[in-house]
């Protein structure tokens, strides 16, 4: 059932495992994510953080008594509190003893037993909390690493890591003992998700690839690891518990779009559970027995759905523009295609979204999306609309490298890091210009993080496609972000280039921007955050620097954030700053009353 209530940030609220009727979300607070304690049974919610740069991380214990939050600076560093849920404006530290550090987990046995993991530039260490209070730490694990689930007993507790080394995945007692090593490796990727409700001896569930597909498995210390195979699926699936610790809801990223299934391990069957043509953003089985999820489409923004109906409630300080029943006007009027274009690794699959009431080839901006391993989405961007109302194509390239269409796609990067994506978004746009969609001489690219990456990438290694590139918190200087970046990142640069930059200088210099910043013609504006430890702002500084050495056109916007924004207003103010930069260098851009302030009152997705 549809409720017309959408969540400010697309992520499910946490419902307390033995008292369901009470939940905590990340909600609208003027204009900020905040957490919110939500009484279900009441029908009311009561707003918990009230901190400048908003709040996302929160954890509700299973009696539904007391909400943990995570209190952190703009580079992710901070401290657990807590504070009861009737009286959530009184918290205090919840690990007293244990020094600030980045999230890296959350778990809770039945009793409350609460199991943290926090990293640093040395690893990854977990803080176990009893009942009666006391804190101890039970595990530490040198470089990328983090926490994924305490047993309902509280006597395991799971570490990952890269999915693609060996271990992959680590099961420890609650002592700090080793049990049991999952490994993974580069074509065989394992993900722990998590421990059944309920069940002695513990089972936990993981995910496997296989064949260049993907499968549910479990693992108990008895039987080990037992794979699904009946279970197959073909692209990238993440799974959860339904109550019963028997049946799983699995859903499934596949071609843009999103698949929900309910699978019973001892049936053996596998069956749909319908949902509307979109994307999920989330999904899990309430302890109630509810299906939830995160729905959303290209013209709908994130709304919270369930099985049951369930309905946000209204709550003090939020907006309607950002997550109450009247908002979203209606969507700009524009048509939008799904394309296959022949590409120099298989068919690269491709969303162009056109203005209705235009014909012939237009000005077209390359969305490009982050990750890497992420997707461009039937879900709603409102850039999008924005850029679409300007008179602008879009296009979203799902380029060699994205997840939603097999391993084998998503795995490949065979004409080296970022290189083998310029090579699918140059052909998307090869076609579109054959075709008389786009202009051949106005197209321009969007990316933030990974997608600024890419946009900085192609700008100096293909100048003569691009005439603009707007680069939000992207990677300039591979090796210099590699020096200044957290273990998790540097873990991930790794895997994709097959070592560090000292073992591997050649690939990373070839794949870095700054290597072709004298190639670069077109005006570029450049956006860091103060806080970004994921893409470092000094590298881009200096990459900023030499574009005004050579005259190249740029501004550089500067944010007190970090590598994500939760402020709606930074977001604005952002976006105006762009429209400006955008109609000043790019010829076609046209100012006609675009609901900007509407639309980027959202920062979800």
């Amino acid at each position: 059932m549809s409720r017309g209530h959408r969540l400010f940030y697309p992520a499910l609220p946490v419902v307390a495992e033995h008292a369901p009727h009470r939940a905590v979300y990340v909600g609208d607070a003027d204009g900020r994510c905040e957490i919110l304690a939500w009484d279900r049974a009441a029908g009311t919610a009561r707003q918990v953080t009230d901190r400048p740069a908003g709040t996302v991380r929160a954890a509700l214990d299973p009696a539904g008594a007391t909400i943990w939050w995570f209190d952190d600076d703009l580079g992710g560093v901070g401290t657990w509190r807590t504070c009861d849920f009737d009286r959530p404006d009184r918290s205090v530290e919840a690990l007293p003893s244990v020094l600030p550090a980045r999230h890296a987990g959350i778990a809770m046995a039945a009793d409350g037993t609460t199991a943290v993991g926090l990293s640093d530039d040395g690893g990854m260490t977990v803080f176990l909390r009893t009942g009666d209070g006391r804190v101890g730490e039970r595990v530490h694990v040198g470089g990328y690493a983090y926490l994924v689930d305490l047993d309902p007993a509280g006597r395991l507790l799971v570490v990952g890591a890269d999915a693609a080394t060996d271990p992959a995945v680590t099961v420890f007692t609650a002592d700090g003992v080793r049990v049991a090593a999952i490994g993974g490796g580069p074509d065989r990727r394992v993900w722990a998700l998590g421990f059944a409700p309920g069940v002695d001896p513990a089972r936990l569930l993981l995910v496997v690839e296989d064949e260049g597909g993907y499968l549910p498995a479990t693992w108990t210390a008895a039987e080990g690891v037992v794979r699904h195979g009946w279970c197959r699926f073909d692209t990238e699936i993440t799974a959860g518990w339904f109550p019963d610790g028997r049946r799983l809801l699995v859903r499934q990223d596949r071609h843009a779009r999103t698949l929900l299934y309910e699978v019973d391990l001892a049936a053996r069957t596998r069956t749909v559970v319908d949902t509307p043509p979109g994307s999920v953003l989330d999904a899990a089985v309430w302890p109630d027995g509810d299906v939830a999820y995160v729905w959303t489409d290209s013209v709908t923004p994130p709304q919270l759905r369930s099985v049951r109906g369930v309905e946000l409630p209204e709550h003090p300080g939020g907006h309607s523009e950002a997550g109450g029943p009247d908002a979203g006007a209606a969507p700009a009027d524009y048509r939008r295609e799904e394309i296959r274009v022949p590409g120099p690794g298989g068919p690269i699959p491709a969303l162009v979204a056109l203005p209705a009431d235009r014909e012939g080839p237009r000005p077209a901006v390359f969305l490009v999306h982050g990750g890497p391993f992420q997707h461009a989405r039937d879900a709603y961007d409102p850039l999008v609309e924005i850029l679409v109302s300007t008179g602008c194509a879009v296009v979203r390239v799902n380029y060699r490298g994205s997840s939603g269409y097999g391993a084998a796609w998503r795995n490949d990067f065979s004409a080296g890091v970022g290189l083998t994506q310029l090579e699918d978004l140059a052909a998307v746009r090869a076609h579109l210009v054959a075709e008389g969609v786009v202009e051949d001489r106005r197209t321009a690219l969007w990316g933030t993080s990974w997608g600024g990456y890419l946009t900085l990438l192609a700008l100096g290694r293909q100048p003569e496609l691009w005439r603009l590139g707007i680069a939000i918190s992207p990677v300039a200087d591979y090796v210099a972000a590699f020096e200044a970046a957290t273990p998790a990142v540097r873990a991930l640069d790794v895997l994709l280039f097959g070592g560090t930059p000292d073992e591997v200088p050649q690939r990373y210099a070839r794949s870095s921007p700054v290597t072709y910043v004298d190639r670069v013609r077109a005006p570029v504006l450049l956006a860091v955050s103060t806080g970004d430890v994921r893409c470092p702002p000094g590298p881009v500084e200096h990459y900023a620097r030499l574009l005004a050495e050579r005259r190249v056109p740029h501004q550089v916007v500067r944010r007190r954030a970090g590598h994500e924004d939760f402020d709606a207003q930074s977001h604005l103010a952002l976006m105006q700053t762009v429209l400006l930069f955008m109609q000043r260098h790019f010829d076609g851009v046209q100012d006609e009353g675009t609901p900007i302030a509407l639309a980027m009152a959202r920062p979800v997705g």
